[in-house]
């Protein structure tokens, strides 16, 4: 329950600071006549929405194993982080279209107007505080051990780095002239293709939990290693892995004199499972299975 508070904590101040700015930016992309700064706060805006989702599914993967769910409701907090992907790459194709229309009608001889100072300055506040809402983030992602808080970090960091090209593009368009205000359309182009790179590896991640995909190779020779490391224990092999959402599922097979008394065997894989346990928290799923040598 206190990792879920601490989750809680963490997304509701990146909530407070999406509002605020999402609110800031649809303005000065209207009055600073901003197609890269009104992309910016439809980034904002995805911000938000996403807040929502981690503390709606944070809830529910953090509810104790019952009848229906044998291996708990981890999974929950992983389709989180699919979800996000998703919003993400929903919201870059959009800004690429629009830049994209707006090129092309430049192209066709259209004067594209230039943005406000306004714009500008929605954008360097975007980038200070989305970057630090991004490090805020993180750090406590590491230390809770959260895919979903995590994702909505990177969140963060994509909102700070659109900001920074919207406001090379803004800057540009104000202060270049008007042969430069296609910058501004070309600007939120750069913006949504580095938001497709995030959504998309964020969609990897997710999926790939989602549909049991095993835990990295360093990760399963430690495992190996862990269990050979206790006295009588030979040959750990037939390892599985997955996740169960921050959690670690494993099965593996083991070694064991055969003429050793079966209370004997079954305490040595008792002892299997509290030595990684102890390295990978007592909420990680493991069955061993002992054979005869």
């Amino acid at each position: 329950m206190e990792r879920n508070k601490e989750i809680y904590k963490v997304t509701m101040v990146g909530g407070a600071v999406n509002v605020i700015l999402l609110l800031f930016k649809f303005v000065a992309g209207i009055v600073g006549h901003s197609a890269a700064m009104v992309a910016d706060a439809v980034h904002s805006l995805s911000d938000f929405v996403t807040d929502i989702i981690v503390l709606v599914f944070v809830h529910i993967s953090g509810k104790p194993k019952d009848k229906s769910h044998d291996y708990g409701h981890g999974k929950y907090e992983t389709l989180a982080m699919t979800i996000i992907g998703v919003a993400l790459l929903i919201v870059a194709v959009g800004i690429v279209y629009s830049g994209l229309t707006k090129i092309i009608s430049w192209a066709q001889g259209e004067e594209l107007e230039a943005p406000g100072l306004l714009a500008l300055w929605a954008a360097l506040l975007s980038i200070v505080l989305k970057e630090a809402v991004y490090h805020y983030s993180m750090i406590k992602a590491h230390k809770l051990n959260s895919q979903a808080v995590e994702a909505n970090a990177w969140h963060h960091r994509s909102d700070a780095l659109s900001s920074i090209g919207t406001a090379i593009g803004i800057g540009g368009a104000i202060f270049l002239g008007q042969r430069w205000t296609v910058l501004d359309p070309v600007a939120s182009i750069i913006v949504g293709m580095f938001i497709i790179k995030v959504s998309v590896d964020l969609l990897r991640n997710g999926i790939g939990d989602l549909m049991e995909q095993s835990l990295p190779d360093a990760v399963e020779d430690e495992i190996l290693q862990l269990a050979a490391s206790v006295q009588g224990v030979d040959e750990p092999h037939d390892l599985r892995t997955r996740r169960l959402g921050n959690h670690y599922a494993i099965e593996l097979h083991i070694l064991m004199d055969g003429n050793i008394p079966l209370r004997e065997a079954h305490d040595k894989a008792d002892e299997v499972e509290k030595v990684l346990r102890q390295h990978y928290g007592p909420e990680t799923h493991i069955a061993v299975h002992v054979e005869p040598k």
